[in-house]
């Protein structure tokens, strides 16, 4: 079975049994809910104890209980053809050369981690319509300048 089966499955699995995300998070637990699903869509990795429990809750087989523990061949086919899924993508098209401005004047030259990350939705009442809030902290990781020299630092050079 293929990554993308086992993701097929599971899916099937929770609509069948009428699960929403947040009982299926709260059942496997042990990392945010962005993460659990994420995992469960075969984007990211479960820990053994979290593939256990996806694998009792899900009726799986031990092949498929490994599956969930490997490391997963990230990402989608860019540009994304899902409305939801573009407007992010949209969203960091447009505004993602003032977020590097905005970064890099703060910090210096280098880049915000994916992997030392944290995510959080929250859904915002609003008069005109709910919002979507979505809250996002990666570590600061600066560029190494290698073979620097002439008090130039190491590490994520910023000019006074």
């Amino acid at each position: 079975m293929t990554r993308a089966e086992l993701t097929e499955k599971l899916l099937d699995i929770k609509r069948e049994k009428g699960w929403s995300w947040k009982y299926v998070c709260g059942e496997i637990g042990g990392m945010s809910p962005v993460l659990v699903t994420g995992a469960v869509l075969g984007q990211m990795k479960m820990t053994k104890p979290q593939a256990a429990k996806a694998a009792e809750m899900f009726g799986l087989s031990q092949s498929e209980q490994t599956l969930l523990n490997e490391v997963p061949n990230r990402g989608s086919p860019m540009p994304p053809t899902d409305p939801l899924i573009y407007r992010l993508y949209e969203l960091v098209m447009v505004n993602g050369p003032a977020l590097k401005a905005l970064i890099e004047e703060e910090f210096g030259d280098g880049i915000m981690s994916a992997i030392d990350f944290d995510l959080q939705l929250e859904r915002l009442a609003h008069a005109k319509g709910d919002r979507v809030q979505i809250l996002m902290s990666g570590k600061f990781l600066p560029y190494k300048y290698y073979g620097n020299e002439q008090g130039i630092p190491e590490y994520g050079y910023k000019e006074e």
